[in-house]
């Protein structure tokens, strides 16, 4: 069968079915057609995807795109191997995008690939499964969700514990008032990442293409210290622990709340825990988040020093006004006001829950997650994590950096601009490698 470009067609998704444009004309997307769907990056959590993909049914890997020929070769093999899946490989993603066979790409790339590859897929017609943070910066995240509202394609941020089952009960029980009036969270992770050293120079790799891996951003010489992991803690390409970890829980806390944007940041840490590296964000981080009617969420962040937190490195609790709610991955817990457990479900087939150690991050959450994203291209189903609602998250993160940045506190409109700092707001793109701000600048 011909593959096709397709967009979601609002009418239609109230009936149940999807459409694809092809050649200006508006037709039928089976809902029997498997969708042929690329991998873009093929690092860690590429394997969590693929083996989502494989569980999810409906759709299938055809292609994989990586800049590293020793990951990309890999990831084809494996693809094979567990999945009986032949990838045709392609170093550049530009080919992806040019191929109409394809249907839908997952980015799980460095972060400062993220939103210029979803937008630059979605203007070629795919669907996008995009891996937080959605953004490299504010700017992004606004041309992230002007480019999903002019094409009508589908584009799912990768915040699976919004597919959960028993979170998504909780935050059901919690509208509807079982631990009251809720009026703060708290996110937190903890992990003991050692020190990244100081990068020496050295020459690229023969099988890594450095000028395809910094793309966007502006250049910087190769140093040993950056790929294939620690480029997440240098600016040019990372966000740090606040986006790499921190959306996660930050979302769950944000939903149970029931806010969007935050009225006031403060954030305070530093890179306290080592020192003498390159590291570039902090290892240590406490972001505050206020919002109307006085409610607050606050992340803490410990990159380097793996204490748990109610025995989880990872996870979320809120507070209302007769109970409290310890949401993470593996389930729930609900206690009384005196700390009392009085409910508790445990997630089917969870697979990770709060162990911090996982670096692909497979569970059930993210089957449930890309089973939903096939549902939204085939079926028109609602996304758990639509890119217009889960980039606020990952707008909550860019406004925490900011705040420890400049250390200081920030003001937050309702549209999520910051009001009476002109030096913050110097924060809200980044500058771009000649050639590529308008291959992702909405027109």
């Amino acid at each position: 069968m011909k593959r096709r470009k397709f967009i979601i067609n609002s009418a239609a998704a109230t009936a149940g079915t999807a459409f694809y444009m092809s050649s200006g004309k508006t037709l039928a997307f089976s809902p029997n057609e498997t969708i042929n769907m690329a991998m873009i990056g093929c690092g860690g959590r590429s394997y969590a995807l693929k083996k989502s993909a494989a569980l999810a049914g409906g759709i299938r890997l055809t292609h994989a795109s990586e800049v590293d020929s020793n990951r990309l070769d890999r990831f084809v093999s494996r693809s094979k191997e567990d999945h009986g899946w032949t990838l045709k490989a392609e170093k550049d993603f530009r080919k992806i995008l040019d191929n109409k066979d394809i249907d839908a790409v997952a980015i799980a790339t460095p972060d400062h690939w993220h939103a210029p590859m979803a937008i630059m897929a979605m203007k070629a017609g795919k669907a996008v499964y995009i891996e937080k943070p959605c953004s490299h910066n504010l700017q992004e995240s606004e041309w992230l969700v002007m480019t999903a509202d002019e094409t009508g394609l589908p584009c799912q941020m990768g915040n699976q514990q919004r597919s959960s089952v028993t979170t998504g009960k909780a935050i059901k029980d919690i509208r509807d008032g079982i631990i009251g009036d809720v009026y703060y969270a708290k996110a937190w992770y903890a992990n003991a990442r050692g020190s990244i050293g100081r990068g020496k120079k050295v020459n690229v790799p023969d099988t890594l293409d450095w000028e395809l891996f910094q793309g966007v951003a502006p250049r910087r010489d190769f140093q040993d210290n950056v790929h294939p992991y620690n480029w997440h803690w240098f600016r040019n390409w990372g966000t740090g622990e606040l986006h790499n970890n921190g959306t996660h829980e930050l979302d769950i806390c944000r939903w149970a709340l029931g806010v969007d944007m935050p009225e006031r940041v403060v954030s305070t840490g530093g890179r306290l825990h080592f020192s003498d590296d390159d590291w570039e964000f902090w290892d240590t981080q406490v972001a505050n988040f206020e919002y109307g009617g006085g409610k607050t969420i606050i992340w803490e962040g410990r990159s380097c020093n793996g204490i748990k937190q109610y025995d989880r490195g990872r996870g979320a609790i809120v507070h209302g006004t007769e109970g409290t709610y310890i949401l993470d991955r593996g389930g729930y817990v609900r206690y009384d006001l005196k700390g009392k457990e009085v409910a508790m479900e445990r997630e089917p087939s969870p697979g990770t829950s709060g162990d911090t150690s996982d670096t692909s991050g497979f569970d059930g959450l993210t089957v449930r997650h890309m089973r939903n994203f096939v549902g939204a291209i085939k079926e028109g189903q609602k996304l758990q994590a639509d890119i217009r609602d889960a980039s606020i998250s990952t707008h909550m993160c860019h406004l925490g950096n900011i705040a420890q940045d400049l250390e200081t506190s920030l003001d937050i409109d309702g549209t999520g601009k910051i009001k009476g700092n002109a030096e913050a707001m110097k924060h809200w793109g980044r500058e771009y490698a000649k050639g590529w701000e308008s291959e992702i600048k909405p027109a």
